[in-house]
């Protein structure tokens, strides 16, 4: 689905051992080093009146390498997530896992099971750490803002011609080499979020993936299932221990885009249900629809609408949860929805205006205007708020200096409101009512290809 490299600490090793298996090889190497800065005056969440804005930079470095043969691929990414200055200029050898950055991003292999000389009708195994990015990465995304980015451990099975495709994968998670038992502690380490809202990671996930692709569009169907552990709450500690059952939660939906003439429309529609990582009931739903004119080759503008539904009736909760899909791409930049910092479980509504102009070769300039509602009531103390969270404002520019190099900046500025900070939902008491958010990136990736 998308495009990746290997990484190998030794890629010498690596890449003279790869060589020498086949003549016929395509051997791919890359490196990617991207900076953020960015000042963050109530990114996430607005601050309280008096706190002072953060700066600072953070950087990503990452080695890739892949190999092509015949029937064969395979792909490493190793990447190291920093902030400047996290480390001492004269680093000792301890460190502590909050705060290791490094890790193996990607590590798999794809085996072509078809017979070679059927190239219009592919099948084939991917198997081991990669990413999941699938139709507009609302759902299923490698979350690539984020500097970590987002992989899974998994087996995907692959089948493909020139109009259909057909994935289906499955994962199983276990935290080490057990005795005996399948216990998984879902608690992620660290600042590292496991999902779409940051909370407990999946003991096992299953997808199947069907896309029809049409004439200047496709229309896709999931149907994605993911269990979590059974746990139990010590009464006295309130430490949760966790057992071999799971509760089992069920997404599916359809998702479809098309091109006519100078307009493009997107729609998807997704139902939830089963049991959440906390044993609730879920009954959920997200519905999407976007409209966009493009009168010239350099300039697009459309409005569109995102529901997710929210709140609890009883046991059951209709707070839909985004899985694993990339929210900064959708609910503003600033990161208030379906990010780590959590709204609870309120649902949204989000109506937007979205534009995208191109200038010049070099130059790409975004203008993104977003409106925020809760999906639900908001309760207060002997009231209910205003269902109104607030406007966003987003813009974003992008000079591509080079094929290897470029930069990236952007300013968004968030108009809060009460209904916002109050204690369902933000909960920031005497909280600023106006945030704002900057960034400078830095993105330089060479690559080169050995054949």
């Amino acid at each position: 689905m998308k495009r990746t490299f290997l990484y190998a600490g030794s890629s010498c090793l690596l890449v003279s051992s790869l060589c020498y298996h086949t003549a016929r090889a395509q051997v791919t190497l890359g490196a990617q080093l991207r900076t953020r800065t960015e000042l963050r005056d109530g990114q996430g969440a607005p601050l309280p009146q008096g706190a002072n804005p953060a700066v600072f930079t953070s950087q990503r470095s990452r080695l890739m390498a892949g190999f092509n043969s015949t029937r064969l691929k395979v792909g490493f990414t190793a990447q190291d997530v920093r902030v400047w200055g996290q480390d001492v200029s004269t680093i000792n050898r301890t460190t502590t896992a909050d705060l290791n950055g490094f890790m193996l991003y990607e590590a798999w292999a794809e085996v072509l099971l078809s017979d070679t000389a059927r190239l219009t009708k592919t099948f084939s195994l991917k198997i081991g750490r990669q990413e999941f990015v699938y139709d507009d990465s609302r759902l299923l995304g490698n979350l690539d803002w984020l500097q970590q980015g987002r992989h899974h451990d998994a087996a995907l099975l692959k089948y493909e011609t020139p109009q259909w495709v057909l994935h289906v994968a499955g994962a199983f998670n276990q935290n080490k080499e057990n005795a005996s038992g399948t216990v998984y502690n879902e608690t992620p380490p660290g600042n590292y979020t496991a999902n779409t809202n940051g909370g407990a990671a999946y003991k096992g996930l299953e997808f199947a993936y069907l896309k029809r692709k049409l004439k200047d569009g496709s229309a896709s169907f999931l149907f994605l299932a993911d269990q979590f552990s059974t746990f139990h709450t010590d009464s006295t500690t309130g430490l949760k221990s966790y057992g071999n059952g799971t509760f089992n939660r069920m997404t599916t939906g359809v998702y479809f885009t098309k091109s006519v003439a100078a307009f493009t429309i997107t729609a998807s529609a997704y139902y939830q249900f089963g049991h959440n990582a906390s044993g609730q009931t879920i009954d959920g739903e997200l519905i999407s629809a976007a409209l966009f004119f493009n009168p010239t080759k350099t300039f697009s503008i459309g409005p569109g609408v995102d529901y997710t539904s929210g709140g609890s009736n009883g046991h059951t909760s209709h707070a839909f949860d985004p899985l694993y899909g990339t929210p900064h791409r959708f609910w503003g930049s600033m990161d208030y929805y379906y990010v780590a910092s959590g709204f609870g479980n309120h649902g949204l509504q989000d109506y937007y205006l979205k534009t995208k102009w191109k200038p010049g070769a070099r130059w790409n300039l975004a203008l993104d205007g977003h409106q925020f509602l809760s999906a639900s009531n908001v309760p207060g103390a002997g009231h209910s708020y205003s269902r109104n969270f607030g406007t966003e404002a987003d813009l974003q520019a992008t000079y591509t200096l080079t094929k290897a190099i470029a930069f990236e900046a952007g300013y968004s500025h968030y108009w809060s409101t009460d209904a916002l900070t109050s204690a369902t939902v933000k909960n920031v008491v005497n909280a600023k009512s106006n945030s704002n958010w900057a960034y400078l990136m830095i993105i330089i990736h060479p690559e080169v290809v050995l054949k």
